[in-house]
C-alpha cells in the first residue's frame, strides 16, 4: 500500500503546473464562447436570409469543439482538486478493512461491475439492470455481485448529485431531457459522453492516469469496505467491465490488488481498453468479444499498445508469461438489440462469465 502511494504521490508535483495552465484556458476558452454567441445570435438572421448555411455549420461545429474542450479541461481538473484536498480531505487507505476483522462478509468472492461511458448516473440503464440480475442469479451463493459503482466520478454518487458540480450537470441533464430544441439536446448528450470518454482516455494516459486509477481503485476499495469485506477471508476481487469500464477495470487492478491485500481479477466485456496499464501482479485476465462488435475491434487499433507489433507494451509483456482467456460469441455487437444486455445475447454473455470464474478458481493456486 505504500508503495502504491508513493507512486501516485509521484506525479502530484508534475500536475500542478498543468493545472494552472488548465485554469487559464478554462477561463480564455469560456470567454471565447461568449464572444462566439454573441456573433452568431447578431448574424444568425443574415446567414438564414442569404441561404448561406455552411457558416452556421461551421459555428456548430466551433461551438461543439469549445464544449468538447470545456469538457475535457473539467475532466482533468477535477481529479486534480480532489487530489489537492481543495474539495474535501483526500481519504487515508491505511485504515481500510481494520474495524472488519469481527464482522467479515459471509461472501468470499466480490464481482465488482463497472458500466460503459453511457454511465451518467450511480443506477444502471434497465437493459444493464435485467443483466445484471441474470448475473447475479447465476453466480455462487459466496459470491457477491457490487452493482452502482460509478466508474467515471471521483465520489460516490454520479454526475447529477456530485456535490462540486451538481449545479452545472442537473442543468445539463434537464437540458438533454425536456429543451424543445433537438440541436441543444444532442449537445448535452454530448457533453455527458464526452466526459466519460476522455474519463477513459485519462485513465489510458501514463502521466494522469495513475491519479485516476488510485482513487478509483480507493473509491472501490471503501465500498467494499462497507459491504464488510476483508482481506482474511475474501478470496477475490473481480472486476468486470464493459466497454469503457474495461479501461477503469484494467487500470485499477493492481493499485485496487494492492489496497484490498486480495487477489484481483479482470473480465472484460465487449472491452475497449488501452494496455498501457500495469499487470505484473494480476494473474487473470479474461475477455468476453462478440464477433460482429466494431467498437472493440476499433479500439484495439486507437490504441496500439495492444498490437504484437509492439513487443514491449505493458500489455504484451503480461501475456508473455501469462495465459489470456477469450470467449467469443457468435453474431454479438457491442449494443443496442444485438448486444451483451440484449434479450438474444444476455445469457450468452453470463454463462461465458460463469465459465471464466470457474475455471480460474479451479486453477487458482492452493493455499
Amino acid at each position: 500500500m505504500t508503495k502504491s502511494n508513493a507512486v501516485v504521490h509521484a506525479h502530484r508535483h508534475s500536475i500542478r503546473l498543468g493545472a494552472r495552465v488548465l485554469i487559464a484556458v478554462l477561463i480564455l476558452v469560456g470567454i471565447l464562447m461568449l464572444i462566439g454567441v454573441g456573433v452568431v445570435r447578431r448574424d444568425a438572421a443574415s446567414l438564414l436570409q442569404s441561404g448561406s448555411l455552411l457558416e452556421l455549420l461551421g459555428v456548430s461545429g466551433g461551438v461543439i469543439v469549445v464544449v468538447l474542450a470545456l469538457v475535457g479541461v473539467y475532466s482533468v481538473m477535477v481529479d486534480f482538486v480532489f487530489w489537492e484536498g481543495w474539495m474535501q480531505s483526500f481519504p487515508d487507505a491505511s485504515g481500510l478493512f481494520v474495524g472488519n476483522e469481527e464482522k467479515r462478509s459471509v461472501h468470499r468472492h466480490f464481482l465488482v461491475y463497472l458500466d460503459g461511458i453511457h454511465q451518467s448516473e450511480e443506477s444502471h440503464p434497465p437493459r444493464v439492470q435485467e443483466f445484471l440480475n441474470c448475473l447475479e442469479s447465476e453466480i455462487a451463493n459466496d459470491s457477491l455481485l457490487v452493482k452502482g459503482i460509478e466508474a467515471y466520478t471521483i465520489t460516490d454518487v454520479g454526475l447529477r448529485a456530485a456535490s462540486y458540480s451538481r449545479w452545472f450537470w442537473q442543468r445539463l441533464f434537464a437540458l438533454q431531457e425536456h429543451h424543445a430544441n433537438a440541436f441543444v439536446r444532442f449537445i448535452c448528450a454530448f457533453c455527458i459522453q464526452a466526459n466519460n470518454v476522455i474519463k477513459v482516455g485519462i485513465s489510458s494516459d501514463r502521466r494522469y492516469g495513475p491519479v485516476m486509477n488510485y482513487e478509483l481503485a480507493l473509491k472501490i476499495a471503501r465500498r467494499l469496505e462497507r459491504l464488510d469485506f476483508h482481506p482474511s477471508h475474501a478470496s477475490r476481487v473481480v472486476l468486470v467491465g464493459y466497454s469503457g469500464g474495461a479501461e477503469m477495470a484494467i487500470g485499477t487492478a493492481e493499485i485496487l490488488q494492492k489496497l484490498c491485500c486480495s487477489p484481483v481479477q479482470v473480465i472484460t466485456v465487449c472491452g475497449v481498453f488501452s494496455g498501457n496499464a500495469a499487470l505484473e501482479s494480476i494473474q487473470d485476465v479474461a475477455m468476453v468479444v462478440g464477433s460482429k462488435d466494431p467498437v472493440a475491434a476499433f479500439g484495439r487499433l486507437a490504441y496500439p499498445g495492444r498490437l504484437s507489433l509492439l513487443p514491449l507494451t505493458n500489455w504484451n509483456r503480461w501475456q508473455r508469461s501469462h495465459s489470456l482467456h477469450r470467449y467469443q460469441i457468435d453474431r454479438m455487437s457491442h449494443n443496442g438489440s444485438s448486444g451483451p444486455f440484449s434479450v438474444a445475447f444476455r445469457h450468452k454473455v453470463v454463462a461465458a462469465i460463469c465459465r471464466e470464474l470457474e475455471r480460474s478458481l479451479v486453477g487458482a493456486p492452493s493455499g
